[in-house]
């Protein structure tokens, strides 16, 4: 399977256009790159996804949630490592530590529980490298909702963890933080209250440092 990084953050917080940037700008440099994202990535990831996200399903209980993204998560894998090699890179969007910062810190369920399900729905893989796109939490929910006003991604069918209180979402941020804290060796933390270009720079650098020292 080719070399995990993945993307992390908040609602909002501009993962998906930094993964388009870096993406398009590994395959300048020759890279093969897959871009994929959680929940979905796959023919029945995407239909989980649908179930997950939409709003009607407010009254799914949390262990249901939880399950339902490690399933997600083990059909993902198991398509990467048929279709990618070792020389590949694979850009991620939300991996295992968007479980431990929604399901653990936000709905609060067991840390073991959440690790144990982590490691078997991953095969026990992880990623090279986590960049972490940290935003205040009224900011990142405030560009969300104005995304979906665009039109970029519907409501209707998307919006479930939106609608999240305002607490919860705090304590999501505050997820993304301790574990950037705990393994800030892989994590990178990055200011996402910047332009996109700006922020996509910074990336750049993390990345072609990532790159370089794993290939020295």
């Amino acid at each position: 399977m080719g070399k995990l990084i993945t993307f992390e953050g908040i609602e909002g917080c501009g993962k998906t256009t930094q993964i388009k940037l870096l993406g398009d700008y590994l395959r300048k440099k020759g890279y093969t790159i897959y871009e994929t994202r959680e929940p979905g990535g796959t023919l029945i990831g995407d239909q989980i996804r649908m179930v997950l996200l939409n709003p009607d399903n407010k009254g799914m209980s949390e262990i249901t949630e939880l399950f339902l993204y490690e399933a997600c998560r083990a059909q993902l894998i198991k398509e990467l490592r048929e279709k990618s090699s070792d020389k590949d890179i694979i850009l991620c969007d939300r991996f295992t530590d968007s479980t431990i910062a929604y399901q653990r810190y936000g709905r609060g369920i067991d840390k073991g529980i959440i690790k144990e399900l982590n490691r078997i729905a991953s095969n026990g893989i992880k990623p090279a490298l986590t960049i972490l796109l940290d935003l205040d939490v009224k900011t990142g929910l405030g560009r969300a909702k104005e995304r979906n006003i665009k039109g970029r991604r519907k409501k209707a069918a998307e919006g479930r963890f939106e609608e999240e209180a305002l607490e919860f979402h705090q304590k999501v941020r505050e997820g993304f933080l301790k574990i950037a804290s705990e393994e800030s060796e892989r994590v990178k933390l990055t200011d996402a209250n910047r332009g996109i270009e700006e922020v996509h720079k910074e990336i750049v650098k993390l990345v072609e440092g990532h790159l370089l020292k794993a290939d020295s």
